[in-house]
């Protein structure tokens, strides 16, 4: 772990400094009883037992080694009690700040990231960190002051002793470093493989139906077979060094003690040396190898948090296009006039999705956009929310840049109605609302029955309140689209727009609409993106995109008269399959 990322990590603790100072604190006490109990089993063998004096008193010996049993299993206990709560607080906090980041991304991001890999980020990486702060790093202190404190105890009741006891140091340190170099490099893998198997469950449970359709169960079976094989592989080989590690610290912790035994049974015969002497050495050996048997689990608990560190620390950090919502001109009241200025855009590199393109759209106008898939229609809303930044040209809203309006000013004047509507678990007023507590009961049936919800909401068993299961499974498509319009006009947005919004749904639920967005569009710029041609013939004006250009525009009718790609289009749709014209 770097230097930069372990500050970075321990900045973590400064809300809870005052914890950590008694963690620490209770640290030098509990190692205080537990190196105060050996001393006092040498004071009673060597004073009481073997030389009968007739000053110690046995009954305070017992007790004081009582007492120190008690006490530092008490402070032990308390310090756990503090040490999780802290860890619990400092995980809340990583978890609020990972996912505000995380909100502020682009829409690229999300293109360039799996849901199930971020996922992980947010709780398995979170989690993983969590060990790390309830006890590795006191732990680790603790430890290293109980290493102090037993070879100062033990070099003042005989050196010769403790150099014998210490001897096999440099083997156990050579079993570590392997052992450390080794565990590192398979975390990585292991870590790695958890946010793989996130993202293919999290992709293939919401694909699921698709899967049972085209009958891709054993196929997919067989996908997730091979990579939880490899991490099934991965975790075994962290058992393998595990077993091999912890019998090894142990074999050298009894080889030490072998040692020492076998060079003082001479010297505690011919009085050389005391035997409470010995017997305190063998516990003080015990417990000073304690915190390097200790150490695979510690050094696992780190491996692990520090991997988890460096992915949540990488996306953090990531703040390409990281968006400042509450920078620039404050967006009060909003006209609808919307321009296009010479607009290039590309997703990647220079694959332009819009080349150079220009129009200008009326306050209250509403505007309908149509062209072949591809074309750049979707991208031109996507543009307007600022979703996307443009890379020539400009785009301008009552004639200013959007880029100088705050972001949250110009995405909150826009309502956005999609093909694919979500919902989210909850109910249907929840799901209209979506936690603006501005929005009254009365506003959200006012929106309802705006855009022809309100009946079908009522006929449901318990209305409003009625439950959402997620993705809003049990609801049709088309009282999906409803509730998603209703959510729209609940906001009392400035601009309205339909990306294809009657794509998914029947002919009847589409008149519903028709109707529906004849009342939600009047006194607002109203913005649609159309397949089906029978939803924009009363518009202001079409514009018909081909290949990221504009080729033609004009109100409907005049469209048909050009005889050009709107024509095209128009004949594919109502003439190829017999349907009646327009």
């Amino acid at each position: 772990m770097n230097r930069y990322k372990l500050l970075r990590m321990l900045r973590y603790f400064k809300p809870y400094r005052h914890i950590l100072f008694i963690s620490i604190c209770l640290a030098f006490l509990i190692n205080a009883a537990d190196l105060a109990s050996p001393y006092i089993m040498k004071i009673a063998i060597d004073d009481y037992i073997r030389k009968h004096n007739a000053s110690v008193n046995i009954v305070f010996l017992g007790l004081a080694y009582f007492i120190a049993v008690v006490a530092g299993a008490l402070l032990s206990y308390a310090q756990q009690i503090l040490l999780n709560t802290m860890g619990q607080n400092i995980m809340h906090n990583i978890r609020m700040e990972l996912f505000s980041h995380i909100q502020h991304l682009p829409m690229s991001f999300f293109d360039k990231n799996s849901s199930g890999r971020i996922l992980t980020r947010v709780t398995n990486d979170v989690e993983a960190l969590n060990e790390l702060y309830t006890g590795v790093i006191v732990q680790l202190f603790k430890d290293f002051l109980m290493v102090i404190g037993i070879v100062f105890v033990m070099f003042t009741l005989n050196v010769k002793l403790t150099l014998v006891g210490m001897s096999v140091i440099p083997v156990i340190v050579v079993v570590t470093f392997f052992y450390n170099r080794r565990a590192r490099k398979n975390f990585r893998i292991v870590r790695g493989l958890i946010g793989r198997i996130n993202g293919f469950l999290a992709e293939n449970i919401s694909g699921m139906k698709l899967v049972q359709i085209f009958n891709r169960e054993k196929e997919k079976l067989d996908e997730f077979k091979e990579l939880n094989g490899e991490y099934n592989r991965a975790s075994i080989t962290e058992v393998i060094l595990m077993a091999f590690f912890r019998p090894s610290s142990e074999l050298i912790n009894n080889l030490a003690i072998a040692i020492l035994i076998w060079v003082c049974i001479p010297g505690v015969f011919n009085s050389a040396i005391e035997l409470g002497v010995l017997v305190a050495f063998i516990d003080y050996v015990k417990k000073f190898f304690a915190p390097i048997n200790d150490l695979a689990d510690i050094y696992n608990v780190i491996q692990s948090g520090s991997v988890a560190a460096e992915r949540i620390f990488e996306l953090m950090d990531n703040n390409e296009g990281y968006e400042d919502l509450d920078k620039g001109m404050s967006l009060v009241e909003v006209k609808g006039e919307i321009e296009f200025r010479n607009v290039w855009f590309a997703y990647i590199g220079e694959e332009w999705i819009l080349k150079d393109v220009s129009f200008k759209i009326r306050p209250g106008e509403t505007i309908a956009f149509v062209g072949a898939t591809g074309s750049g229609k979707t991208t031109i809303i996507n543009l307007i929310g600022r979703f996307y930044e443009i890379q020539k040209g400009e785009i301008l809203l009552d004639g200013v840049n959007i880029k100088e309006y705050k972001l949250s000013d110009l995405r909150r004047k826009i309502a956005v109605v999609m093909q694919d509507v979500f919902l989210f678990s909850g109910d249907i007023k929840s799901n209209i609302r979506l936690n603006e507590d501005s929005i009254t009961d009365e506003e959200i049936k006012e929106a309802a029955k705006t855009v022809n919800a309100h009946e079908f909401i009522e006929s449901l068993p318990n209305g409003y309140d009625e439950e959402v299961k997620e993705r809003g499974c049990t609801l049709s498509a088309g009282q999906r689209q409803l509730l998603s319009f209703a959510r729209a006009l609940a906001f009392k947005p400035s601009i309205l727009v339909l990306d294809e919004a009657t794509a998914n749904i029947d002919t009847e639920t589409e008149q519903i609409i028709q109707d529906s967005l004849e009342r939600a569009s009047k006194g607002r710029t109203t913005i649609v993106i159309a397949h089906r041609l029978s939803t924009i013939q009363k518009a202001d004006n079409i514009i018909v995109l081909h290949k990221g250009r504009i080729r033609e525009s004009g109100k409907h009718e005049e469209l048909l008269q050009k005889n050009g790609i709107y024509k095209r289009l128009y004949d594919m749709q109502y003439i190829g399959d017999g349907s009646q014209k327009i």
